[in-house]
C-alpha cells in the first residue's frame, strides 16, 4: 500500500491524547476519596469519548495511509474504524460497570486505569506498521487484560483464569516473537510493508519462510481464540469479572482482529495460499468446536465462550478469502460481534447484584416476567448471534459466505451453514429460558436511566445495521 510518510506525530495524536488523559487521571485518584471514586470513572469515560472524536478528526479526508515514528506507525482507514469501535466498546463497558463495581467494592482507580491502559495497547496494535510497535502494543494490551481478569481477588475462579490466561498468552506472545526472529532473519527488516515485499523475492516454498509462518498464525490464532489455541477462553469469560469478560469478548477481539490483518494480510501477503490452508482448517475446527461444545453448557458464559469460537471461526472465513472484499466481509463482522457480545454480557451485568453473579441459564429463567425490556434485548442479541433476518448477525454472516463462495471455496461455506444452523439450537434454549421458564427470584430488575437506554440503544443497532447496513459496509469496503 502507498503510504505518506510524515515528520509529525499528528497521525498518532489520539494515542498521546489518552496517555496524556491516562497520566492527568492517575494524578487526580491519587487524592481523591472513596466517596468521589465517581469522578475517576467519569473522567474515564470523557478520556474514550474525546480520543475516539480525535481519531475521528485525524482521519478526516484520508485519502492515503498517514506514517509516524520512523514509518513504525501508521494511520489509515482501518485504524481509524477499529479505533473509534474499541474506544465506544471501552467506554460503553465503564458505564454499564459502575453499579457492579460499586456493589462489590472494586470500584478503584486501577480498575479504570488499567482498562485505559488496555486500550491504549489496542490503539497502538491496531497501528502497528513495524514488528516492534506490534508487539509493544500486543504486551501493553495482554498484560492489562490479565491485571482485569484477576482484579477482584476475593473469587478464586478470577485468579486461576488469571493464571491459565497468562501462561497461555506468554507461550502465544513467545511463539509470536519466534516467528517475528525467524521473518527478520530471511528478510532483514522489521517492516511490515518492506517485508511484504522481500518476501515476493524470496524462493517459492522457503522452509525457513513457512516455519514462521506457523508460528505467526498460531499467535494470531490464540489472541482471536481459535481452534486449536481457544482452551483459554472458556475459563476467562467465566472466571472474570463480567465488565473484564465484555472488554475481552469485544474489544480486544477487534485488536486481534488488526493484528491479523496487519501481519497476514500485509506483510505475509505473499504467502498467502500458505497460509489460507491453515486458516482453513482452524475456522472449520472453530465452527465445529464452538457450535457442538456450547450445546452441553450450563454456565451462560461458557456458552458465550464458544459462542465466540464458532464466531471466530466465521471471521477467519472472511480472511480466508484473501482479498479486498473478505477483508471487508471480516471487519463487517467483527464489529457486528463486538456490538453483540457486548449487549449480551450488558444484560449480565445489569442482572448481576452484590455477591451473586448472573452466569447460568437458571438466573436467566423467567426474565420476561421480571423485565420484559431487558429480556427482549436478550433475545435479540441471541437471534442475532443465530443469524436470523432481519438482524445484523444475519447480514454479517451472509456477507462473509458470499466471500468465500466467490473465491471457490463451496464445501468450506456449506459446512458453516451446517454448523451454524446447529449453533442456533443453543441460542434459541437462552430465548427459551428467559420466556418459557418460570423465574427462580421475582423481585424486579432496576437500571439507572443511562445504562437502560444504552442497552436499548445497543440493541437497536443491531437491528439498524440488519435492515439498513449499507453505511457500515461502505465504511469496511473503504477500509482495504
Amino acid at each position: 500500500m502507498d503510504m505518506t510518510s510524515t515528520g509529525s506525530f499528528w497521525p498518532a495524536a489520539p494515542e498521546i491524547l489518552l496517555l496524556a488523559s491516562l497520566c492527568g487521571i492517575l494524578v487526580i485518584d491519587l487524592f481523591l476519596p472513596p466517596r468521589w471514586r465517581h469522578l475517576t470513572h467519569n473522567l474515564s469515560v470523557m478520556a474514550l469519548a474525546a480520543t475516539a472524536a480525535a481519531v475521528l478528526k485525524a482521519g478526516q479526508g484520508l485519502e492515503a495511509p498517514l506514517t509516524a515514528f520512523s514509518g513504525m506507525f501508521v494511520l489509515d482507514r482501518l485504524a481509524v474504524v477499529l479505533k473509534v469501535a474499541v474506544c465506544l466498546v471501552s467506554g460503553v463497558m465503564l458505564i454499564y460497570a459502575r453499579d457492579y463495581l460499586r456493589s462489590r467494592q472494586l470500584d478503584q482507580g486501577e480498575f479504570y486505569l488499567l482498562t485505559l491502559f488496555s486500550t491504549l495497547g489496542m490503539m497502538v496494535l491496531i497501528s502497528a506498521a513495524h514488528f516492534i510497535t506490534l508487539y509493544l502494543g500486543l504486551e501493553l494490551m495482554s498484560l492489562s487484560l490479565y491485571a482485569l481478569v484477576a482484579f477482584n481477588r476475593d473469587r478464586m475462579l478470577s485468579a486461576e483464569a488469571a493464571m491459565k490466561y497468562f501462561v497461555l498468552g506468554a507461550i502465544a506472545s513467545g511463539m509470536l516473537l519466534y516467528g517475528m526472529s525467524i521473518l527478520y532473519g530471511v528478510t532483514g527488516t522489521l517492516q511490515l510493508d518492506e517485508l511484504a515485499l522481500r518476501i515476493v523475492n524470496q524462493p517459492v516454498g522457503s522452509l525457513p519462510l513457512l516455519l514462521a509462518m506457523t508460528f505467526v498464525a498460531a499467535g494470531v490464532a490464540f489472541k482471536l481464540g481459535a481452534v486449536p489455541f481457544h482452551n483459554w477462553m472458556p475459563d476467562v469469560y467465566q472466571g472474570a469479572s463480567a465488565p473484564v469478560a465484555l472488554l475481552v469478548a469485544s474489544a480486544s477481539k477487534l485488536a486481534a482482529f488488526a493484528m491479523a490483518i496487519r501481519l497476514l494480510a500485509e506483510g505475509l501477503e505473499g504467502l498467502a495460499s500458505d497460509w489460507r490452508q491453515l486458516l482453513m482448517v482452524m475456522a472449520v475446527l472453530s465452527l465445529a468446536i464452538g457450535s457442538v461444545v456450547a450445546i452441553a453448557q450450563t454456565n451462560v458464559r461458557r456458552l458465550l465462550a464458544y459462542s465466540a469460537i464458532a464466531n471466530i471461526g466465521f471471521l477467519l472465513l472472511g480472511v480466508l478469502a484473501a482479498n479486498p472484499v473478505g477483508y471487508a466481509s471480516a471487519l463487517f463482522y467483527i464489529l457486528i460481534y463486538a456490538l453483540m457480545a457486548m449487549g449480551a454480557f450488558g444484560v449480565l451485568i445489569l442482572m448481576s447484584r452484590a455477591g451473586h453473579e448472573a452466569e447460568t441459564l437458571d438466573d436467566l429463567k423467567g426474565l420476561n416476567n421480571r423485565s420484559p425490556w431487558l429480556a427482549a434485548v436478550l433475545a435479540l442479541f441471541m437471534f442475532s448471534m443465530a443469524g436470523v433476518p432481519p438482524t445484523a448477525g444475519f447480514y454479517a454472516k451472509l456477507l462473509v459466505l458470499d466471500a468465500v463462495m466467490e473465491q471457490g471455496f463451496g464445501l468450506v461455506a456449506v459446512l458453516a451453514v451446517v454448523f451454524a444452523v446447529i449453533s442456533a439450537f443453543y441460542y434459541l434454549k437462552v430465548v427459551w429460558q428467559l420466556y418459557f421458564e418460570a423465574p427462580l427470584e421475582s423481585a424486579p430488575l432496576t437500571a439507572s436511566p443511562d445504562v437502560r437506554w444504552l442497552l436499548i440503544v445497543n440493541g437497536g443497532l443491531v437491528l439498524v445495521f440488519g435492515i439498513m447496513p449499507e453505511q457500515l459496509i461502505r465504511a469496511c469496503l473503504l477500509a482495504f
